[in-house]
């Protein structure tokens, strides 16, 4: 009896021990679950609260870094740039710089430049890339693109440098004709040969202000806010009459034709101006007793219908290799007959802005020693009512019969054959 008490207390002992010990290793089983491990944080890494809708929303690229230096959160933007490759940070200063930050909880921050995927070109991506701690455990990467901002800054420079320089020359020598009519006051057809050039250069100075404000208007402005539905006919006559010294001097026949009755929507202003500058580089580019004519015609496009006005020369033509640099600010194809004409390299920029400002755009043919053909590209004016509110106006261009021919072949050969103007 003692014997059976005794394995029956023994037992019990060794079942409730059994409970113990179960329960025990259940609890730390809970506490060990609860507890990040380093391969939880390699696997399911906890944001802090909001971060991971912050980034969402950043411009900047984000990419946020564990202890592992792997990434747990990076934007769309973060992989367009390169940044983060297969789940690596592919950048190894920017790397270094997180896990010096890791080490001791700086924020730094440094200006690199990268390499630009998928060309072969060389070129780089200017960026700034900013490091800080995020939490105790993670660390986040904000990399800006400066590229665009970088390239703005060289152009601002590059005009910067170029208007010093074109203002320069004429200043220059109206100093020095200055001193030469003095040195010269005693000698009369000597001061007015002089003050024929200051007038010269103070012209081409005063062209050359005028223009800068022209252009600096141009891109700042929105030209839709005053828009208006601009007859085309009053267009060309406008540009015409203001070279018409010009084209009388060298005996330059003027002719404008095509499809009467054509409206653009714009400033009537800007758009005149942008005409203008095309036939006075026709003139001024044309030799003598040659022709300059100006089309209008309407042609359909998926958008709506466009309204063409080419501007045709007979001139010295432009190259393929100035083709695509002709509408940059100071850049001119021949700088020596531009001195001569007073030109200042910024009328094809104008018209450039200008276009595209109302929804267009500038093409040019050309061939060297044949002529040019510059065409704008410019939507309708999108409403017959307000074509015919001005339809009632005679055309300025109506009046005149005589048409003839043009010896320059162009893409607009198939116009009809503009109208000569006196």
């Amino acid at each position: 009896m003692d014997v059976n008490a005794a394995v029956a207390a023994a037992a019990a002992i060794a079942g409730v021990l059994t409970g113990v010990i179960a329960m025990l290793a259940f609890r730390w089983s809970e506490r060990e679950q609860r507890r990040p491990t380093r391969t939880s944080l390699h696997t399911d890494p906890v944001l802090p609260p909001g971060v991971d809708t912050v980034l969402s929303v950043l411009r900047s690229s984000a990419v946020v870094l564990d202890e592992a230096d792997a990434v747990v959160k990076a934007s769309s933007a973060a992989y367009a740039l390169g940044l983060v490759r297969g789940g690596k940070l592919a950048v190894e200063p920017m790397l270094q710089m997180a896990r010096d930050t890791r080490r001791d909880g700086e924020i730094r921050q440094v200006e690199l430049d990268l390499p630009r995927r998928g060309t072969g070109r060389g070129e780089a991506l200017a960026v700034s890339a900013r490091v800080a701690p995020l939490g105790s455990r993670l660390v986040l990467l904000l990399v800006e693109d400066l590229t665009e901002a970088r390239r703005i800054e060289a152009v601002r420079r590059d005009f910067v440098a170029n208007v010093s320089h074109e203002l320069k020359t004429p200043v220059g020598a109206l100093s020095l004709l200055s001193e030469a009519v003095m040195d010269a006051s005693d000698d009369p057809e000597a001061v007015q040969r002089f003050a024929g050039r200051m007038q010269i250069e103070a012209t081409r100075l005063t062209n050359l202000v005028q223009e800068l404000i022209d252009l600096s208007r141009v891109q700042n402005d929105d030209p839709l806010e005053d828009a208006e539905p601009v007859r085309v006919d009053e267009l060309v006559a406008e540009a015409i009459d203001r070279c018409r010294h010009a084209a009388g001097t060298k005996q330059i026949t003027m002719a404008a034709g095509g499809t009467a009755d054509l409206f653009v929507h714009g400033n009537r202003g800007q758009l005149a101006a942008a005409l203008g500058n095309l036939v006075e580089n026709a003139v001024n580019y044309s030799p003598a007793r040659t022709r300059v004519g100006i089309a209008a015609r309407r042609v359909s496009a998926p958008g709506g219908d466009l309204i063409e006005i080419a501007v045709t020369d007979q001139g010295i033509g432009i190259s393929d290799k100035d083709k695509e640099r002709i509408f940059e600010r100071f850049y001119r194809v021949d700088p020596a007959r531009s001195r001569a004409t007073g030109g200042t390299g910024l009328g094809l920029a104008i018209v450039k802005h200008v276009v595209a400002s109302h929804g267009g755009e500038v093409t040019v043919w050309s061939a060297e020693n044949q002529g040019s053909t510059f065409t704008l590209k410019l939507p309708e004016a999108g409403s017959s009512r307000d074509r015919a509110r001005h339809r009632s106006d005679r055309s300025p261009l109506a009046d005149h019969g005589d048409r003839r021919s043009s010896p320059h072949t162009s893409p607009y050969e198939t116009l009809p054959a503009p109208e000569v103007l006196p």
